[in-house]
């Protein structure tokens, strides 16, 4: 089983280095890390190419966009996808492989914890995903920053992603339509993705009021929906 690893990015020169060090020391590497160049204007592409990685270019703004570039460029079965503040535990690879190995899923996520932010737990995002089990008949959504999928499964769903992310979350919206498409997402709890709080503590206006709205938006827009009962 290969993995491609997809990173989006726009002007992350401050955090991209220690993403990619991360990747990098993976107790089992990635087979290929992709980086999806969405018009940077900084550094960030100049220190990604110090990396084994390639670099694919999406001129259209916005990070559902560089998604799926990265996405239909992956070349193998596996696609898991991390953002550039990401800093990744050495068995985050590891995890995914036995993950996709042992259980028949189509996508797979786990908590994030956020290591720049005072309390340091991953107890909120946990709820979060507990929480959105119960909005989807049992069934488990996606974390951005944290999260793989089927080759197979993106191919039947890439098509119909929504791409407006002033009105949806480009990661919840995904499970959605993997869902939808009768796939199955696990959520492993041992997997674990540490992020930055930066949209948090800069915009906390934005987190605690745009951001509900665009989740409640996310879930209106693809109502009713036949999800697929877990198993």
């Amino acid at each position: 089983m290969n993995i491609s690893v997809i990173l989006p990015v726009f002007n992350e020169e401050k955090y991209i280095e220690k993403c990619l060090k991360s990747i990098q020391n993976q107790q089992i590497p990635p087979d290929e890390i992709i980086v999806v160049d969405n018009n940077c204007t900084d550094r960030t592409i100049e220190i990604a190419k110090k990396f084994k990685v390639r670099v694919v270019k999406e001129s259209k703004q916005g990070i559902s966009y560089a998604r799926n570039k990265g996405f239909n460029s992956a070349k193998y079965d596996i696609i898991a996808r991390v953002d550039a503040d990401s800093i990744l535990p050495r068995n985050w690879i590891k995890k995914i492989k036995y993950n996709f190995t042992k259980y028949k899923i189509d996508g797979l996520t786990g908590p994030v914890v956020f290591y720049d932010f005072p309390f340091k737990t991953p107890a909120y995002a946990q709820m979060y995903l507990e929480i959105f089990k119960l909005i989807q008949n049992g069934n488990n959504t996606l974390i951005g920053p944290n999260m793989a999928i089927t080759k197979k499964i993106w191919k039947k769903v890439k098509d119909k992603v929504c791409m407006d992310n002033t009105q949806v979350h480009e990661d919840i919206d995904l499970a959605i339509h993997v869902l939808e498409a009768r796939g199955i997402i696990r959520k492993d709890d041992t997997l674990i993705a540490n992020c930055s709080a930066r949209r948090l503590l800069k915009h906390p206006q934005s987190f605690f009021a745009e951001y509900p709205v665009r989740t409640v938006n996310t879930v209106l827009i693809h109502q009713p929906n036949d999800f697929r009962p877990s198993r």
